[in-house]
């Protein structure tokens, strides 16, 4: 089977129907669609919990701090949301394999994996960048979604329409970074967007070699219109919304199994890679 790179057209007709899609199979399908989200516990991966926890989906909220974890999980579960915090820290495999086990005791299949946990780095310039420095932004950025995807590979494989969302940026398209007019063009550093240059590629490999899942790319941001998301990661300096910044996360977690795998959207379409 030949991975579907479909052209824009279809990806937007694809995501309008995605809302609907997901609506409808909730309506003739008893059992909660699962997801389990990593840095679960605040910014975008609270917020796609919080917006997937009111579509009735079982939330299984990934966090490196487990204080921090539970007070995001016990916020999400007084709104209404299922949720169950798993301690999950990305760059420990052992913290993985555990919360691989906590997960098993929930269920048998997981059928959304949002690979979102990241580290900015401390934009170092080039000309000071170290090994170390790269070595501790790549440890969570790229080892983190390849080890956290290896280790959910059987419950997704289970999962009758499986998917996985891989949370980039902008400053991982080759096309973004040698725009002039684009602000991270400017913002000179190593780690950060390599590391997400090479989730990019990551992605799209196994897309092409696990055909049976969906494994797509998110942005939080729009690239045309020069803006990203306000988060604790830009000290919240963006000037979209935490909300408006997880369109593109939602849109892809509920990509039906007709839809296209191997793309890299932000919240108004395709990005240029």
């Amino acid at each position: 089977m030949q991975t579907r790179f479909p052209s824009s057209c279809d990806l937007v007709h694809t995501l309008s129907r995605a809302r609907e899609t997901v609506r409808l199979m909730r309506m003739t399908n008893p059992e909660q669609t699962s997801v389990l989200i990593t840095g679960g516990n605040k910014g975008l991966g609270l917020e796609a919990a919080r917006r997937l926890g009111e579509q009735g989906w079982t939330i299984f909220l990934g966090s490196r701090d487990e204080g921090r974890g539970r007070a995001a999980a016990d916020k999400l579960t007084a709104g209404g949301a299922n949720v169950v915090m798993v301690p999950l820290d990305v760059t420990s495999d052992e913290s993985v394999t555990d919360a691989v086990r906590l997960v098993r005791e929930h269920t048998d299949q997981l059928d959304v994996l949002i690979n979102n946990a990241g580290a900015p780095g401390k934009g170092v310039a080039p000309a000071d960048a170290t090994v170390e420095e790269i070595h501790s932004v790549y440890d969570t950025n790229v080892y983190g979604p390849i080890r956290v995807t290896h280790a959910f590979l059987p419950l997704l494989q289970a999962a009758e329409n499986p998917r996985v969302v891989m949370v980039s940026s902008g400053g991982g398209s080759f096309t973004v970074v040698t725009d002039p007019e684009q602000p991270f063009s400017k913002f000179h550093e190593l780690a950060y967007s390599s590391s997400k240059a090479a989730l990019n590629m990551i992605t799209v490999r196994y897309a092409q070699a696990l055909p049976k899942i969906k494994f797509n790319i998110a942005t939080p941001g729009e690239i045309a219109n020069r803006k990203f998301a306000a988060t604790d990661m830009n000290n919240h300096t963006g000037a979209l919304t935490v909300t408006e910044g997880t369109d593109s996360i939602l849109r892809l977690a509920m990509i039906d199994a007709d839809g296209p795998t191997g793309i890299f959207i932000d919240r108004l379409g395709p990005v240029a890679w």
